[in-house]
């Protein structure tokens, strides 16, 4: 029998060092969606720093969560995942610490017009996919704080922060006070230690699921530039 998630997503899921480490800081293993508890020496931070973006597991956004959109399934969306990835071209970049929208998280250090392709090509790509979203969907962006360019994006594609507007981030925290994003900060900066001496490497793309409405996202399936696939707990949501 076919399965179907609630929602999907396209995201980028960072490979190591930093899947260990960012799945350890939030608490949680987006493959297996198992418990990922810090390493001995290492005290785990505040859950209400960590909470909402464990919800979603560790990832850079490149398609938000959908909604199938009508006359499309979830083995059509495999297809589309697997022909999308393969043969691109991997490549590094580096990251940097940063606040980002009262939050903290990983972002470019520097531009990158592969990251950027990359995120505008999977817009584009799984489009057909994406149901309309229901206008309290809309209404949590909080459209009447948005620039006019974001209030275009969210418009057209049912997300502010695609195209011009685009800014990659593997989060860290949810929204914090000034005091705690101070404190988020100089925390991180402690414990990932020489971590961003590493570039990250982009050699593929994931579709993590959400099984059902209020559900934590577990990855999918990994599908890699060079035509390797790798399940994770959610694959049975990609399988007819």
């Amino acid at each position: 029998m076919t399965m179907h998630a609630h929602r999907y997503a396209i995201y980028l899921a960072p490979g190591e060092p930093f899947r260990t480490f960012g799945s350890q800081w939030l608490g949680r293993n987006a493959d297996s969606g198992a418990a990922a508890p810090m390493p001995p020496g290492f005290t785990a931070p505040p859950s209400e720093w960590v909470r909402a973006p464990a919800h979603y597991g560790l990832h850079a956004t490149l398609k938000p969560p959908f909604r199938l959109a009508e006359g499309t399934d979830c083995a059509q969306l495999d297809a589309a995942a697997r022909a999308f990835a393969r043969g691109r071209e991997a490549f590094d970049t580096p990251l940097a610490l940063r606040s980002l929208r009262g939050f903290v998280a990983w972002c470019l250090a520097e531009a990158s017009p592969s990251m950027q392709a990359l995120a505008d090509a999977s817009v584009v790509a799984f489009e057909r996919f994406r149901a309309p979203p229901a206008p309290a969907e809309l209404a949590r962006r909080k459209p009447e704080q948005l620039s006019a360019a974001q209030r275009r994006m969210l418009d057209a594609w049912g997300y502010p922060y695609v195209f011009e507007t685009f800014v990659f981030h593997i989060t860290l925290t949810g929204l914090l006070e000034a005091a705690g994003e101070a404190a988020a900060l100089a925390r991180l900066s402690a414990d990932s230690g020489t971590l961003l001496e590493t570039p990250l490497h982009v050699d593929g793309i994931s579709v993590f699921v959400q099984p059902q409405a209020g559900d934590d996202f577990v990855v999918g399936r990994h599908y890699a530039f060079d035509g390797r696939i790798s399940d994770g707990a959610g694959a049975a949501y990609l399988d007819a």
